[in-house]
């Protein structure tokens, strides 16, 4: 394919392509530049290799399928910028095939995104100085036309989480002399960044500090609150809440179950331990504890799950992570609250059923991240707790989903009742006497609500 397209025009592999390469990391993204061609030979030279969707022609955008192998490659043509109105979308682009080398990765975001690769002459093209930084492990931009588009401050945000990148300081200045800008971005495009946060950081913390160096904090008031907000430093000698949850979050990412998980439990684990102390500033007061003052912040959890809803709600994230963010959020200091001796049956059924449609496997995650985000300080009694939780979870196959009611509507059918609004009492007070143990399987749930049926 790319000797065909080397008869008409330039090929470059281009972008983060390059950028994983260099760092040793397997990628599929393919990004292909080609120069000194016109959109409609490109296109034509393209047509016998596979299925191709011109998804961007005033942009000189044209994907390709494969028909040998099924991967998907993106071919562009260089093309130049200019803003013409706010927002992300505010920019008139026009596909310019003299571009050369140099005025294309200026039109990078950053310098590490800007390196190129000749692949006929084996040869990397960095007018930049991009190998540098990403050497030194520093996110620069790549030309003063970076404070045109707002949306690659939230890039900064995730892709120095993702890789552990610090931001040179004046990418920093230019950051924050577009602060108000981010009023203009789609939540849509806000909320895709903070998912790559969420789902592939390497260093979570990198991304928070991201956010405070460039002014851009502001615009999340529940994680700004955090910066700020005491501890008791017997119990937290890290420091305030917004410096221990980027050590949870940074312990987070180590755990195994987190490394091992879908996209899906990444996300939700990911999120709730950054809202995990949502609740600490409107509930932290220096007060009498255990015979002396101290830095306290009771309910902070049942604080904290309205404040993660709000966050979710503004940064545009999925309905369906409300519920299980939220729960993991409330229910977090649970393994605290009077079960040194273990967990019954009982208090297992119920704990399974107050988080769905999150698990009290996720909830153990997430109380390992907030128990070892206390540097130095370690909590051995901690650990035993969460794990008493999950063996008696997993003993009951409880630790990944929630109990389900053993009676059913179809059991009261057979047992002669009539459909009406007096069968939901009866399977609710049956669920109620399932979660404290009365029966464990349908033939006994059926034995216990036959003499409480109405005559």
């Amino acid at each position: 394919m790319l000797d065909a397209v080397r008869r008409v025009g330039r090929p470059r592999l281009v972008g983060g392509g390059v950028r994983d390469w260099l760092m040793g990391i397997a990628s599929k993204d393919l990004d292909v530049e080609v120069a000194g061609v016109d959109f409609e030979t490109l296109q034509r030279v393209l047509d016998p290799f596979g299925a191709t969707d011109v998804v961007g022609r005033s942009f000189g955008v044209i994907k390709v399928r494969s028909a040998a192998t099924g991967a998907e490659y993106d071919f562009t043509l260089p093309r130049r910028e200019s803003k013409t109105g706010a927002g992300h979308r505010g920019f008139a682009v026009q596909p310019d095939p003299n571009l050369s080398d140099a005025e294309a990765a200026a039109r990078r975001d950053f310098t590490l995104n800007a390196i190129a690769y000749d692949p006929f002459a084996g040869a990397l093209i960095d007018p930049l100085g991009g190998q540098a930084d990403l050497q030194a492990r520093v996110l620069r931009h790549s030309s003063a036309a970076f404070t045109e588009d707002p949306l690659r401050v939230l890039r900064a945000f995730q892709l120095a989480a993702r890789f552990d990148f610090t931001l040179a300081p004046e990418t920093a200045a230019l950051c924050r002399s577009i602060a108000d800008a981010y009023a203009e971005l789609p939540v849509e495009r806000v909320w895709g960044e903070w998912d790559k946060w969420a789902v592939k950081s390497l260093k979570p913390s990198r991304g928070l500090d991201v956010l405070e160096q460039t002014g851009w904090l502001r615009h999340f008031p529940e994680i700004a609150a955090m910066r700020g907000t005491p501890q008791e430093p017997e119990w937290h000698p890290e420091g305030d809440v917004f410096t221990h949850t980027q050590h949870c979050l940074d312990a987070l990412v180590t755990l195994e179950g987190w490394r091992v998980a879908e996209a899906p439990r990444r996300r939700r684990l990911t999120l709730a331990v950054l809202a995990h102390d949502f609740g600490k500033p409107s509930t932290t007061a220096f007060a009498e504890r255990r015979g002396a003052m101290r830095w306290i912040s009771p309910g902070h959890e049942a604080a904290g799950g309205p404040l993660a809803e709000t966050f979710l709600r503004r940064i545009g994230a999925l309905q369906e992570l409300i519920p299980p963010v939220t729960a993991l959020v409330v229910h977090h200091l649970v393994h605290h609250r009077g079960h040194n001796a273990g967990y019954s049956s009982t208090q297992v059924r119920r704990l399974a059923r107050k988080l769905a449609p999150a698990t009290i496997e996720e909830l153990a995650l997430v109380m390992f991240a907030d128990s070892f985000g206390r540097p130095p300080l370690q909590s051995p009694e901690t650990i035993i707790l969460i794990n008493k939780m999950r063996s008696e979870a997993k003993a009951m196959a409880l630790e990944d989903a929630a109990p389900r009611p053993l009676l059913q509507g179809r059991h009261l059918l057979k047992l002669g009742c009539r459909p009406g609004p007096g069968f939901k009492p009866l399977l609710d007070a049956a669920f109620e006497a399932q979660l404290d143990g009365a029966f464990m399987d349908e033939a006994g749930a059926v034995a216990w609500i036959r003499p409480r049926l109405p005559a």
